[in-house]
Order: structure tokens, then C-alpha cells, then sequence
């Protein structure tokens, strides 16, 4: 099973409270969100949101009968419809990594270490695929989503190989062919960065993250904690900026940030759930508006 990163962390840091609202944007398989109603008991407040319709369906059957909402989006629709809705929470959570789940399962394509299609999609219903942008995309633009989202050095060459060596049928053809034309292997394995880029473009994962960001705020009460957990450098620096520019000591600051610098595992947590090796938290709280006048 999925085995949620950072989850004593989360509780010493968020500090749930008897009776808080509490929304989890991604909430996955539960993990998190288990232990953060069991802090507020406050299932009937509580919204629990995934765009993945095998984690939305594990959600609804796990937590069934308590009073939970679920949606069944990504978290930037989802924080639309809330909005709309005029709700407000005092806990909000997002844990923006790929699940187990989805790398374990060779028919979602998320992974090269086993042959699959190419997919990526964390929300089937959506039409653009991994396939899509291997097999139909130009050299310049797969160049550019390969330097953006991978950070990828060889990303021209791997983007020449890859419009070279149409049409690409499965996922290790695609790793066989990257770790051909970069010819490296130190560590990790030369397709990663690609598969990297190639599914934050197929789930638009950045371009959600920045988008959500202010809206995540407006949801919050005054007093109310944001959590989120990012997993590579693109993601942090995201919300570090947001942090940074909705925080610090100003008389303006609309975040108190909780955490100065990310909370990273426990080297005991990396040897359970190598996962969390990459896992970054951070935490800021609404500022009090009243409190704020008062400065």
C-alpha cells in the first residue's frame, strides 16, 4: 500500500485541532487525511478531493458512512468549486507526489522500469496522453519540456532521438532509447528525467500548483494551516516563492510561515518508504486579520 511521507511531521507541525475543517487537495489513499480527522473528528466538515478515479473510489469506500465530501478532481478544480461555494477550512494538506500505486501499476505508465503504455495520466478521463506528446510533439517543444520540468542537460539530443525514433510504442522503448542516446549511468537511471518531464506536462503538475496557490489562501480561515509536501526542486521553489512574497515580518504579511526551512525524512523513514527521501513540507498559517490591524 501507499505509505503516506512525512506523517508524524505533518500532525507535530499543522497541529489539528477537535472540530477543525479540514480539505486534503490530493488525498490519495487516505493516509494522511486518516490521521488528520482522527486528530479533529470533524468528518461532516471535511472535504477529501483526487483527480485519480482509483484513489477517489479507495477514498469513498475507506472513509464510507462518516459525512466526508469527496470530489473527484484536480485540486485546482476542486478549490474552484469551493470557493464558488463560499466554504472555508481551517487545515488544508496537499501532498503533490506520484503514489506508489501509480508507479507500482505497469498499464498506467508512469514508470520505466517495466513496459507499459505511454500514459502518465493521472485523470483518464482527460485526452492528453504521454503518447501524445512522444509520438506528435516537435523536436523544440519536447526540447523545452525536457529542459523545463526534467532539467534535463542532453535535452536536444534526447528530443532529436525521440522524433528519430518514432514511432515510440511503450514505455522501455522510450527508457532503452533515452539511456542509448545519452549513453550515462551513474546512479540513476538516464530515462528519469525524461519520464519526470514528460509527466508534469501530461498532468499540466506545475502549471496547477502556481494556479492553486491563491486560491488554497483564500480558503483558509484566519489562523488556518497549509500544508504541502513537494518532491523535486521545481515544485519547492514554487512554494517557497508564494510563501515568501504572502509571508515574512511585514506589516502587509497575509502568512505566518511555520517552517523557515522545508522538513525533510528521517534517515529511519527513508529506509521504510524510500519515497520520502525527496519529500520537502512546508507549512504557513493565515495571518489573524485582526491581529494583523493591530501592528
Amino acid at each position: 500500500m501507499h505509505e503516506p511521507v512525512l506523517l508524524s511531521e505533518v500532525i507535530s507541525t499543522i497541529k489539528p485541532l477537535p472540530g477543525e475543517r479540514y480539505l486534503d487537495a490530493t488525498a490519495g489513499y487516505g493516509g494522511h487525511a486518516k490521521a488528520m480527522l482522527d486528530c479533529t473528528n470533524n468528518y461532516a466538515g471535511s472535504v477529501l478531493v483526487d483527480r485519480d478515479k482509483t484513489a477517489y473510489d479507495y477514498l469513498v469506500n475507506k472513509f464510507d458512512s462518516t459525512g466526508i465530501r469527496f470530489l473527484h478532481k484536480d485540486f485546482y478544480s476542486a478549490a474552484e468549486v469551493l470557493i464558488k461555494e463560499g466554504a472555508s477550512f481551517d487545515l488544508i494538506l496537499a501532498d503533490l507526489g506520484v503514489s506508489s500505486q501509480h508507479l507500482s501499476q505497469a498499464s498506467r505508465g508512469f514508470s520505466f522500469r517495466s513496459e507499459g503504455p505511454l500514459d502518465m495520466r493521472m485523470d483518464k478521463r482527460q485526452p492528453l496522453t504521454a503518447s501524445t506528446i512522444v509520438n506528435e510533439w516537435g523536436a523544440e517543444p519536447l526540447e523545452r519540456i525536457l529542459r523545463a520540468y526534467g532539467e534535463e542537460p542532453q535535452a536536444r539530443k534526447i528530443a532529436n532521438a525521440i522524433v528519430l525514433g518514432r514511432p515510440i510504442a511503450n514505455t522501455t522503448q522510450l527508457a532503452d532509447l533515452v539511456a542509448k542516446t545519452t549513453g550515462r549511468w551513474q546512479g540513476k537511471h538516464p530515462a528519469t528525467r525524461t519520464f519526470q518531464a514528460i509527466r508534469i506536462a501530461v498532468n499540466d503538475e506545475l502549471g496547477l500548483v502556481e494556479s492553486v496557490l491563491p486560491l488554497w489562501m483564500a480558503l483558509l480561515r484566519p489562523g488556518g494551516r497549509l500544508g504541502i509536501i513537494s518532491f523535486h526542486s521545481l515544485e519547492d521553489r514554487i512554494i517557497k516563492r508564494f510563501f515568501s512574497e504572502k509571508g515574512g515580518n511585514r506589516y502587509d504579511a497575509d502568512l505566518q510561515i511555520v517552517t523557515k526551512q522545508p522538513i525533510v525524512a528521517t534517515p529511519q523513514e527513508i529506509a521504510f518508504n524510500p519515497r520520502s527521501r525527496s519529500a520537502k513540507l512546508r507549512v504557513a498559517a493565515k495571518i489573524n486579520i485582526k491581529r494583523k490591524d493591530q501592528r
